[in-house]
């Protein structure tokens, strides 16, 4: 991270000083928005025995895709023939 001229740095102390982030009730606050948005990003994890393991491994091997790639086209194939 590059370090701030003393301009940059009154201009940001003027902007939290004058609005400061305020914390909601019941997590509507900046921080908790913050975490909510990153979970609902990340990926979760699940557990499979060794042998699928090793099935999913092999089959993103060959295709050139990582294990989720393999997993992710299937089920998004079958949620879109229910609709």
């Amino acid at each position: 991270m590059t370090d701030l001229t003393e301009e940059e740095y009154d201009a940001l102390d003027e902007k939290w000083t004058k609005d400061p982030p305020e914390p909601g009730p019941n997590g509507t606050g900046f921080f908790a928005r913050r975490t909510a948005d990153a979970a609902a990003q990340s990926a979760r994890s699940i557990t499979v025995d060794s042998f699928t393991a090793d099935y999913l491994l092999t089959r993103a091997i060959a295709a050139c895709k990582t294990p989720s790639e393999i997993i992710r086209e299937p089920v998004r194939e079958k949620i879109a023939a229910s609709l």
